[in-house]
C-alpha cells in the first residue's frame, strides 16, 4: 500500500519535463505569495491585471520573431507603462480610465497580431500558459528575476510598512510614498515576467492574488500572512501538476484553479471562525 502511495507521488516527476514544470512552479509560489499579499494590502490588483493583459503584444511579436518570451514581456510592460504615463496626463481623462483605455487597445492589438497568418501554432500558450514547455533557459531567467524581487522586497521591507500602514505619517520617517509605489508597480511587472511562462496571459493574476488574499481571509500578522500565502500558492502549483498529469487537464488552468478554490476555502473558513458560538439558554 505504502508502495503504491509513493508511486503515484514520484510517478508524475520521473521526466524532466515535469521535474522543470515543478521548479517553475516553486518559483512562482515564492515570488507570488511574497509579493501578492503587498499587492492585496496595497490594493494593486487591478494593476497586476492590466500588465498581464499590456504585455500580451509582446508576447505575440515575440513569437513572431523567435524571440524569448520574457524578452517580449518585458518589452510589452514597458510599452504598456509609457502609455498609462501618457493617457493619464491628458486632461479630464483620469488614470483609472486610462489604464483600462491603454490595456484594452494594448490586448485588441496583440489578439489582432496573434491572428495574422505569419503567427506561429500555439496562441493558446500565450493565453493560457505552458508550464510543461518550460525550459533550462526560461527557468534560469526566472530564477535571476525571482531573485531581484525577493530582494528588493527585503531590502524595503520596512519601507513598504510605513507606507502600506500610514502613508501619511511616512515622510515624517524619511519614506518617500511615491517612490516605493514605483519600486512596488516594477516588481509587479518583474512578477508578471516570472509568472507569464507559466499561467499565460489570461490566468497570471491567480497567482499573485488569490493565495495572499487566501491568506488574508485567514491572518491579520503580515509575516504569517505571507508565510501561508507562499504554502498556498505552492500547495496549489504542485497539486496542479498532479492534477494535470492524472486527469489530462491543462496544466496552468489547473494551478489557476486550484488557487481560486483555496481562496474560496480561506473565505468560508473565515466566515465560520467570525460567527459567535450560539448562548446557552440561561
Amino acid at each position: 500500500m505504502l508502495a503504491t502511495v509513493l508511486d503515484a507521488l514520484l510517478d508524475p516527476f520521473a521526466q524532466g519535463i515535469m521535474q522543470r514544470a515543478l521548479l517553475a512552479v516553486v518559483l512562482l509560489a515564492v515570488v507570488g505569495g511574497a509579493l501578492g499579499c503587498w499587492i492585496v494590502l496595497e490594493g494593486l490588483s487591478y494593476s497586476a491585471e492590466s500588465l498581464a493583459h499590456g504585455l500580451f503584444p509582446g508576447l505575440v511579436v515575440a513569437s513572431l520573431v523567435g524571440a524569448p518570451l520574457l524578452v517580449g514581456g518585458a518589452a510589452g510592460i514597458v510599452v504598456a507603462a509609457l502609455g498609462v504615463a501618457l493617457a493619464g496626463r491628458i486632461p479630464d481623462v483620469g488614470r483609472d480610465n486610462a489604464v483600462a483605455v491603454v490595456v484594452t487597445a494594448l490586448f485588441g492589438l496583440g489578439v489582432l497580431l496573434a491572428l495574422s497568418p505569419e503567427t506561429p501554432a500555439g496562441l493558446q500558450e500565450l493565453l493560457f500558459g505552458d508550464v510543461l514547455a518550460t525550459t533550462e533557459e526560461d527557468l534560469v531567467a526566472s530564477a535571476a528575476l525571482a531573485a531581484a524581487v525577493l530582494i528588493v522586497l527585503w531590502a524595503l521591507h520596512w519601507r513598504l510598512l510605513a507606507v502600506g500602514f500610514d502613508r501619511a505619517s511616512a515622510p515624517a520617517l524619511g519614506v518617500a510614498p511615491l517612490v516605493v509605489d514605483v519600486v512596488l508597480l516594477v516588481l509587479l511587472a518583474l512578477a508578471v515576467l516570472v509568472a507569464v511562462q507559466a499561467l499565460g496571459n489570461l490566468l497570471v493574476v491567480a497567482a499573485l492574488v488569490a493565495p495572499a488574499a487566501a491568506a488574508r481571509a485567514l491572518t491579520r500578522r503580515l509575516a504569517t500572512m505571507m508565510a501561508a500565502s507562499v504554502a498556498i500558492a505552492l500547495a496549489a502549483g504542485i497539486g496542479g501538476l498532479y492534477l494535470s498529469y492524472y486527469a489530462r487537464l491543462a496544466a496552468g488552468a489547473s494551478i489557476a484553479a486550484l488557487m481560486v478554490v483555496a481562496y474560496l476555502a480561506a473565505r468560508g473558513w473565515a466566515r465560520l471562525a467570525a460567527r459567535e458560538p450560539a448562548r446557552a439558554p440561561a
